[in-house]
């Protein structure tokens, strides 16, 4: 071998090796951010959160002056237990498929006699989503170490699931972006920040089994109709109104293809 060759070979093994170390030193990085977020899960403040939704759902409230107990959330009226993990579904009352914040706003609507606009319209830090914050936390954490069923059937709930497929492929906005666009491979990085991806029942059952969650960046409980919204913000699409079709859409999509995985709710995020 001459000695351009053995140079470009010295200089191949060298990158050879460089690319291990790095990619040694990423698999380390993130088994330590994996054993960070073990960690945070014993003493999760969301359960903080729990307790006050545990509140607000037995506090009679409104102008009728009742609590949300006999409020029906697919498993018969004032069934908790296990309720969030079948959830987004049809419900014949209302002839909607409906997730769980849409579902409480039919709840307060019907059994308290509170207006849900206040509810839809308020910023996610303002007290009236608040209360929507606390009382996924608690209704959630009812599900935790269940399996999710969510197995759509009813037509309405067929064209649901489609839709918030066809959502999340959807590219628009100024960038040109889709939930695909972060969510839509394997092995997707931001910084240090892993990407489930969605389409996947592994990469579903990430993305959906610990929402709502904790975040400890901003100190604040997050619902999914949340998580859903700051999605379309950092995509620079218009926000969704909230409990909208198009956030219960998408809530399905995932919930669907994620259906059997273990619920982890209320889970802790960075």
């Amino acid at each position: 071998m001459d000695r351009k060759s053995l140079g470009v070979a010295a200089f191949l093994a060298l990158a050879a090796a460089g690319a291990t170390t790095a990619y040694a030193q990423k698999d380390k990085a993130l088994e330590s951010i994996d054993a960070y977020r073990e960690a945070l899960q014993d003493g999760n403040p969301a359960e903080l959160y729990e307790a006050t939704g545990e509140e607000l759902w037995k506090t009679p409230a409104g102008p009728k002056n009742a609590s949300l107990e006999k409020c029906d959330l697919g498993l018969g009226a004032g069934v908790v237990q296990g309720a969030y993990a079948q959830l987004p579904r049809h419900f014949a009352d209302t002839d909607r498929v409906q997730d769980l914040e849409s579902r409480l706003l039919t709840c307060m609507e019907t059994l308290q006699g509170k207006d849900p606009k206040p509810y839809i319209q308020a910023s996610f830090k303002d007290p009236p989503k608040e209360e929507m914050n606390a009382l996924s936390a608690y209704i959630s954490g009812l599900s935790k170490g269940m399996p999710i069923n969510v197995r759509p059937t009813h037509p309405k709930e067929l064209a649901m699931v489609e839709l918030g497929r066809r959502m999340f492929f959807f590219e628009g906005g100024p960038y040109d972006f889709s939930c695909a666009t972060c969510h839509g491979q394997e092995g997707t990085r931001i910084r240090m920040q892993e990407l489930p991806y969605i389409p996947s029942a592994k990469g579903a059952a990430s993305g959906w089994t610990s929402w709502p969650a904790y975040r400890v960046s901003s100190g604040e409980m997050w619902s999914m109709q949340w998580r859903i919204n700051d999605c379309f913000r950092q995509q620079r699409f218009p926000e969704p109104v909230y409990a909208s079709d198009a956030t219960i859409a998408l809530s399905l999509y995932m919930a669907a293809t994620a259906s059997g995985a273990t619920m982890k709710t209320p889970g802790i995020k960075r």
